[in-house]
């Protein structure tokens, strides 16, 4: 803009001054990525003080379904020792259910945890599960919205576990759960480089013992003074390489990031996610906006993270977002982008769902003859419907045929 009218105009403080109003443009805020390092720092979690008495847990879900109708595995990590539980379970769960098996695999073996660290999984925020807790004298520890580096220690695991299950399906064939027991022997009793060692030998004092140590048999005394003082002393040198850890990986992460730091009552707006559907290059999908606002900052919760007021339009999703998915605001506070326009979900992606089919055509080519269907999208006035290929509609979207 300043290189097209400087040719023709000029006026003192002329480039800041559109600079100014460039900046204040909301369609200019909604559409245009940023090319800076993303805000907030590394926040890394306290070192725990003992052994499984703070945890973090997730699911993997759409794994194939196995003959004892199991398709998902519930993830359990201890955050000082490193070592994992891998549930088999369905996806099909209640909490209910999940808190039964939380107490038989994990209160049973290592006592009620402190607190346990999780996303906003719709089984981790429903009342029974966290009345069960509340009861157990356990605290919640749930993530932001979309931030999922906030469970970074059991999404490492899991990428590690999918490998492994990778790796043992390739080889033996066979149910993945019946692999998933020497899977999770194998994950503890394997050298961890936070800690420095197995996370069994953290946890019992030593390594487990597998065919390639049959030299170890005979039992070994736990209970004398000087074992005691070595565990002590093995406990305070792990959370001394925990911390050591933490400090080098938030000196590489911070390396990529930037500090920004709002106010309450400044307004945002707010950074969603495109969803690469079937049908591009139309007013959503994948040229929707790159953020949607403004919303006013209510409060600030911990050092990067910010609670928004959102409509009722955008109620199904939490609230409480990372700084790093908020930019400030500097346009007219009548701006504003309308939500009818926009479909977001959970995970704040925009989604794109046909409702019905409104005509149907051949298309004749030199060699073959393409079936059309015109197709009514949701949220969408009937000039807008459009013509998609019959197949590719029954692939993606099986449902509109089933009527």
């Amino acid at each position: 803009m300043f290189q097209d009218l400087r040719k023709n105009y000029w006026w003192p403080e002329m480039k800041f001054n559109i600079l100014q109003y460039v900046n204040r443009c909301l369609t200019c805020l909604q559409v245009k990525a940023e090319h800076q390092k993303p805000h907030g720092y590394l926040q890394p979690l306290e070192v725990p003080e003992w052994k499984w008495e703070h945890i973090t847990m997730d699911f993997i879900t759409k794994l194939p379904r196995t003959a004892k109708q199991h398709d998902s595995i519930w993830v359990i990590v201890n955050r000082l020792t490193k070592s994992a539980h891998f549930l088999p379970i369905r996806e099909t769960y209640s909490s209910e259910k999940l808190s039964e098996l939380f107490v038989k695999e994990i209160v049973a073996r290592h006592g009620v945890p402190l607190s346990i660290v999780s996303d906003r999984d719709t089984r981790f925020t429903y009342r029974f599960w966290k009345k069960f807790h509340e009861q157990m004298g356990t605290r919640l520890c749930l993530s932001t919205a979309y931030h999922p580096q906030t469970d970074g220690q059991t999404e490492r695991t899991i990428q590690t576990l999918e490998d492994m299950l990778r790796a043992c399906v390739i080889d033996f064939g066979g149910n993945w759960d019946d692999h998933l027991p020497l899977v999770e022997f194998s994950y503890n009793n394997s050298y961890h480089a936070s800690i420095g060692m197995p996370p069994y030998e953290m946890l019992y004092g030593r390594r487990c013992r597998t065919p390639l140590c049959w030299g170890e048999v005979g039992q070994k005394d736990m209970g004398s003074k000087s074992d005691v003082e070595l565990m002590a002393n093995k406990l305070a040198q792990v959370r001394a390489r925990l911390k050591a850890a933490q400090d080098r990986q938030k000196s590489y992460a911070d390396k990529r990031r930037r500090p920004i730091e709002f106010n309450v009552g400044d307004r945002v707006l707010l950074k969603v996610s495109p969803w690469n559907g079937l049908i591009r290059f139309r007013k959503r999908g994948k040229l929707s906006p790159r953020y949607i606002g403004p919303f006013k900052i209510l409060a600030r919760i911990g050092k990067v993270a910010y609670r928004l007021e959102l409509p009722d339009e955008l109620r199904s999703i939490h609230p409480t977002f990372h700084v790093s998915h908020l930019r400030k605001c500097l346009a007219d506070e009548t701006s504003h982008v309308f939500y009818d326009e926009i479909e977001v979900d959970d995970k704040l992606n925009y989604v794109e769902e046909p409702v019905a089919i409104l005509d149907r055509d051949e298309k004749r080519l030199r060699n073959k003859v393409v079936k059309m269907v015109k197709v009514q999208w949701k949220h969408r006035k009937g000039s807008e419907a459009t013509w998609e290929t019959e197949e590719e509609m029954r692939i993606c979207y099986p449902q509109l045929f089933e009527t």
